[in-house]
């Protein structure tokens, strides 16, 4: 067994893991009001919508469907004895993968492309979706080239995401795994590792009662005897600005 192989899935599980809790701590007790998306929406809406919506409904399904699979490996394996059921999750999963990839790609061009969204952005934010992207590429590739992941994750990497939590690790079925599987898991660890110095650190807290609070009202040009009227009520429609 190789020096690399040793290093890509003993070591760096555990670096990526030391330095997100580390980097997590210190980042909420020092620089609290850091942890935020940092919303960019005030200055551009449209290319924002059709960018953040498909990514964060395939992100949040993609990743509660790693997490049932790591957590719960026998239900799946059990949901999956039918064939039919089998297809429906895997193509269900494949089509959240390439929501998910479509947003992330109108996402890093309105980044890259929109001048004053350059000027509020920095490295770590090109860092982040760059490796968030090419993830998404490889799960793709995984999904559409090695078929029927649901099952072989469960019975592969659900034991050796198991031995890393417990200590003893287990690498021998992984260094089997095609290369593109491989590279999928390391790009794992990367992105938990870059966590806490990214945008995505927010999701740690993320704000449950914006799931039913009205919308924030937001105005350019207002009338003040108007908005300031105690007898204005909130609207349940979403404000137009730009």
């Amino acid at each position: 067994m190789s020096l690399l192989m040793n290093f890509f899935f003993i070591a760096l599980p555990y670096i990526a893991l030391l330095v997100f809790l580390i980097g997590t701590i210190y980042r909420y007790r020092s620089k609290k009001f850091t942890f935020s998306s940092l919303s960019s929406q005030f200055l551009e809406t449209r290319k924002l919508y059709w960018g953040s919506l498909p990514f964060h409904w395939g992100i949040v399904f993609l990743f509660f469907g790693h997490l049932i699979a790591f957590l719960f490996p026998q239900s799946v394996l059990l949901w999956n004895q039918m064939p039919v059921r089998l297809a429906i999750l895997e193509i269900t999963a494949f089509v959240f993968g390439i929501m998910t990839f479509l947003g992330l790609i109108n996402l890093f061009y309105r980044r890259i492309t929109n001048p004053r969204i350059r000027v509020v952005s920095n490295f770590m934010d090109i860092i982040l979706e760059v490796l968030l992207l090419v993830q998404t590429f490889l799960g793709l590739w995984v999904a559409y080239g090695f078929r029927w992941g649901s099952s072989w994750f469960a019975i592969v990497l659900t034991p050796y995401l198991y031995s890393i939590f417990t200590f003893n690790p287990k690498i021998d079925a992984i260094v089997m795994l095609p290369i593109v599987v491989q590279l999928h898991i390391i790009g794992a660890f990367l992105i938990v590792a870059i966590i806490p110095f990214t945008r995505l650190v927010h999701f740690l807290v993320f704000p449950l009662n914006y799931l039913w609070r009205p919308y924030q009202k937001v105005i350019w040009n207002w009338d003040r005897k108007k908005i300031r009227n105690p007898e204005s009520s909130w609207t349940i429609y979403k404000p137009k600005n730009n």
